[in-house]
């Protein structure tokens, strides 16, 4: 390789990473990672969030468990960040486990969970955030300011989390 070659692929190297440096800095890095089911349920009890699973098991190949294996760090931050908004008690009934509707948005994909019902809840969401409508098929559907969604579907809120609402 000749030396202006070697210098050409030096500077192009060097704009690389203080591109991608600054993309970062600026917060226009790549979605959060996916974490383990460990990691999530560490981070859920130190938040005083509950989890159920109907199977009483967490292998997310299984439906009726309850698993968080590949959730999305920015959806368990976010659960945490309603959590503490609300001052409500939380318990979440599914995770990433099969058995859900399918998408880029899914709950396999780790951008969703689905919390019980409470009056609490109830009442933070409707008084909190923005009435979308109903939505034929699921149920009444609200915004946050951050974008995400949480769709009262009967017996649970689905929630989507876009971002962690922070």
């Amino acid at each position: 390789m000749t030396p202006t070659r070697r210098a050409t692929r030096r500077v192009l190297t060097l704009l690389v990473a203080v591109f991608a440096a600054t993309v970062t800095a600026l917060g226009f890095s790549t979605p959060a990672h996916a974490i383990t089911h460990s990691s999530a349920t560490s981070q859920l009890s130190a938040a005083g969030i509950s989890w159920t699973s109907s199977g009483g098991c967490s292998n997310r190949n299984v439906p009726t468990c309850t698993s968080f294996d590949g959730i999305r760090q920015a959806t368990i931050t976010g659960i945490i960040t309603f959590k503490r908004a609300s001052g409500c008690a939380v318990t979440i009934t599914a995770g990433t486990e099969t058995g859900h509707a399918s998408g880029t948005y899914s709950h396999w994909n780790g951008y969703k969970v689905d919390i019980r019902l409470s009056t609490c809840v109830e009442n933070y969401i409707t008084r909190s955030y923005t009435y979308v409508g109903y939505i034929s098929g699921w149920g009444h559907q609200y915004r946050a300011a951050s974008g995400n969604l949480y769709t009262k579907e009967g017996s649970h809120w689905d929630v989507l989390y876009y971002t962690c609402g922070c």
